[in-house]
């Protein structure tokens, strides 16, 4: 079973900030910012604290405009947004339509322009604007004039600031529903995280305001530790092309149950009212002791008679696959961890293996994704139900 997310389109710009002394390029989704400026354990410990400003430049930008805009949206998307009020954040997926994750956003409406915080900005742009027909919407990808910043800020922007995104994550919003923790016992529950759009231009200057009030630059080394800590999906990490919101727990945030009709809204319903999602996010703790670090899309497997080695094994001694980490991090205090999306069937309580380069490492999981499949508000079965029903491969049955 491959995990391997589609291709995410290289950023159009490489940050000026770049050019800092140290700074090291970060790569892949991340390219065109720094992964780290000399100190990624500094970096991250400030960051935790609440104290630092991380550059996020190559996240994509684009705007919906028009009288039509919040209705068109809320038609097209997963999310209730016909009468979001302005300065309120929330986020979105469109869907293929089988309900597979095709674009995930950010979403703040400012009273006159929705904006879209995305990784996959030209073809979201491009979607969109394919689906306009005859409202009054303008769609416009906006990523070459703004560019964000992200602070370890719990709080929306206010009337006369610049136009800020609050991650919703991982608080269940109206409409939604969870396969996980509750919001309060949820390891995400006390990561603060929003994006403030700044003028392109303006981005050192930016920056610097930030650095001047004691706040240090940082780079995605950290924010992406403890991205993974909180369990927080990412579309170009944990997506590929068979992925359902389900999988990731992200009815939570991105998804309303409730809401009119929209494209993938069927297998949405169908896998929370009577079926199970084929896989499940898992975050997993790796051995350390070898210094042994996985590759994102490295196989996942449970233990077999031998575990892999350098010379590699035959599948049976080195254990049945049953997924692939998505995300990868070195983390100040939980030492290495990954992000990782296994079949459901796998039991919560097993020791996993993840091949490496050099072997194998031990992983022991935190469920994110529970492996029953069945959310607390998923209603209750109105009489017997079909020998079988709830493992029907056509309903998320493993």
């Amino acid at each position: 079973m491959g995990v391997e997310a589609e291709p995410v389109a290289l950023p159009r710009h490489r940050s000026p900030l770049l050019a800092r002394h140290g700074a090291v390029a970060a790569a892949g989704p991340d390219a065109g910012v720094a992964w780290h400026y000399g100190d990624p354990t500094a970096e991250q410990r400030a960051l935790a604290r609440g104290g630092a400003v991380v550059d996020q430049s190559h996240v994509g930008v684009v705007t919906v405009t028009g009288p039509d805009r919040l209705t068109w949206l809320h038609s097209l998307t997963s999310q209730d947004v016909q009468a979001l009020p302005p300065r309120t954040s929330t986020e979105l997926l469109v869907l293929d339509p089988h309900g597979r994750v095709e674009h995930a956003a950010g979403v703040v409406d400012d009273g006159t322009t929705t904006w879209l915080l995305t990784e996959t900005a030209p073809a979201l742009a491009a979607w969109l604007d394919r689906m306009r027909f005859m409202l009054r919407v303008e769609v416009a990808d906006v990523t070459d004039a703004w560019a964000a910043l992200a602070e370890p800020v719990d709080a929306e922007g206010a009337a006369g600031e610049p136009v800020t995104w609050r991650d919703p994550w991982p608080r269940t919003a109206p409409g939604g529903t969870r396969y996980g923790a509750d919001d309060d016992a949820h390891p995400g529950a006390d990561r603060r995280w929003r994006l403030v759009l700044v003028p392109r231009e303006r981005l050192v200057e930016e920056v610097r305001a930030r650095e001047t009030a004691g706040w240090p630059l940082v780079g995605t080394w950290a924010s992406e530790a403890l991205r993974v800590e909180a369990w927080r999906p990412r579309r170009s990490h944990e997506v590929d092309d068979r992925t359902i919101p389900h999988e990731l727990d992200w009815l939570r945030t991105a998804v309303h149950l409730h809401k009119g009709c929209y494209r993938g809204q069927e297998t949405v319903a169908r896998v929370h009212n009577l079926g199970r999602p084929p896989r499940r996010l898992v975050m997993l703790h790796l051995d350390g002791s070898g210094h042994l670090l996985p590759d994102v899309g490295a196989p996942v497997r449970l233990p077999g008679a031998a575990a892999p080695t350098a010379g590699g094994a035959d599948e049976a001694a080195a254990g049945r696959e049953v997924g692939r980490v998505t995300s990868v991090a070195r983390h100040h205090e939980l030492g290495p961890i990954a992000l990782a999306v296994v079949k459901r069937s796998v039991p919560e309580d097993a020791v996993l293996l993840v091949d490496c380069d050099g072997g194998a490492v031990a992983g022991g999981q935190e469920v994110v994704v529970r492996g029953d499949g069945v959310t607390p508000d998923r209603p209750a079965a109105r009489g017997p139900l079909t020998r079988g029903l709830g493992q029907h491969p056509m309903l998320g049955g493993a």
